[in-house]
Parts: structure tokens; sequence; C-alpha cells
């Protein structure tokens, strides 16, 4: 099992939002596309007034920070998460908003009957899933026929691969739901699957930054008995006028006429 789903090591990832908002910090400092990544992502939802939507693995909510923005009057957004721990912080970070519950749910047990929600979705999490095929039975089941859903992922020649390969972390790169094979996992669950891509990359000036970034993960979760400074050094190592540049590659899947 690659290290991105064990499910100890997720579980202790994400008890609460502290790992994933250091993550989220590095992307924001150092992207070379300005636009927020939530606002990218926000602009394909295209939501409506009385739809029902599901976030699964919501995290710590910061996609919803101006919720009044992106959810139309009279639509209905449940958040979700499978740790109590990122619930908590999201009932802090989202405002008030009539219309907005938090639940905790497991996507492999979407406690809701069939065809309930207009929108699912899922960023950010599905390659963090044991039974991704479960999950995904799961999403079409409690989506409307005409409903859609959206999972925002990574590629396999981003900044993973490039940290791996720079610190030899072999099974740290490998992503069971990508931009490349999510699309087939998709298929067998939906009739009709879409990627929109995300152009980007990363300039890091503060090699701390990064090697925060890299104690964060679980895949990389081996080199936590390395001293910080070899860490560090590693990195600094591929520097070039006191920059870093690595490679990002996010987008995001849009499914919908899921297969019953």
């Amino acid at each position: 099992m690659p290290l991105v789903n064990d499910p100890d090591l997720i579980k202790a990832q994400y008890r609460n939002g502290d790992k994933l908002d250091i993550r989220i910090r590095l992307h924001q400092k150092y992207s070379l596309n300005k636009e927020p990544f939530g606002e990218w992502i926000h602009a394909h939802y295209h939501l409506a007034p009385g739809m029902r939507v599901l976030e699964l693995g919501c995290g710590t909510g910061s996609m919803w920070h101006e919720p009044a923005r992106w959810l139309p009057q009279g639509a209905e957004l449940i958040l979700s998460d499978f740790s109590e721990g990122m619930l908590e912080q999201a009932q802090r970070n989202v405002p008030p908003l009539p219309g907005i519950t938090f639940r905790q749910v497991d996507i492999r047990q979407i406690p809701f009957e069939d065809d309930t929600f207009d929108v699912v979705i899922a960023n950010m999490m599905l390659y963090h899933v044991p039974d991704l095929h479960g999950a995904l039975a799961e999403v079409a089941r409690v989506l409307k026929p005409e409903g859609r859903f959206f999972c925002a992922t990574v590629g396999e020649r981003g900044i993973a691969r490039w940290l791996a390969e720079v610190l030899g972390c072999e099974e740290a790169d490998r992503y069971p739901f990508s931009l490349q094979n999510g699309g087939d996992a998709l298929g067998r669950h939906f009739d009709s699957v879409q990627k929109h891509i995300r152009e980007d990359g990363l300039r890091v000036t503060d090699p701390e930054d990064l090697t925060d970034y890299v104690l964060s993960m679980a895949s990389f979760s081996g080199l936590r008995q390395q001293p910080r400074e070899q860490l560090t050094a590693q990195l600094v190592a591929q520097a070039v006028d006191g920059v870093i540049a690595i490679p990002k590659e996010y987008g995001l899947f849009e499914a919908s006429q899921p297969l019953g």
C-alpha cells in the first residue's frame, strides 16, 4: 500500500489542520499562479439556488472562507470530513450562513439516501482513500442522475515526484488517484469525465518553509527521523541564485451521469 493512503498515517496526519495549514501556506506564498486555488476551483462549480451540495474531506474549511460569495440563496451545503478535529476547525473558519451544516462522514459509507445531491465535492483527498472504487461507488449512489462530482487532485510530475527524487524517497510520489490515472477510475462509475488543468509552479526562497512542508506530509513520514538540518541542506542544494524551482501539476476532474 502506498504511504499516501496508509490508514494509520492518514489518521495521524489529519487529526487536526496543523499540517494541512503548513502545506496551504507554502502554496499561497510561493505559487507562480496568483489566482487563489479556491477561486479557480469554485469557478467550475456553477452552483444554482436550491441545489444540495456535499463536500467530502472539507478539511479546515479554507475553501469556504467567504461562503456568501459562492453559495447561492436557498442552496444547502454540508461540509464533512472523517476527522472530528478537522470539522471543529472548519466550524471556526467558515462564517455562519443559513444552509451550511457540518457532519462527520467517511466517504466509504456516506450516510445519505440514493439520488440526494446535485453536487458532490472531494478535493485533494481521493488519493488517501484505501478503497477508492468503493468510495466512488458511494459518491455515484448519492448523486442525482443529473448531478456532478468535482474532485481536484495532483499529477504524477509535480511537487511530490520532485521531492521524492531530491530526497531519495521512492514511495512518496505514488498516488492511487492522480491526473494521470484518475480519469480511468472515474470512468468506471460515471459516463462523462472531464479534466481541467491548472498551470502553476513554485519558486521557494526560504528552504525552511519547504522543510516544514516535507515534514508535514504522511508520504514523507520516514524522513522525520533525519536531522532537520540534513533535510534542509538537501533542499538548499537545489537552489539557483537563492531560488528553489519546483514543478506543480494540479487539476480538477468533473464527472457526471453516474452509472447505477
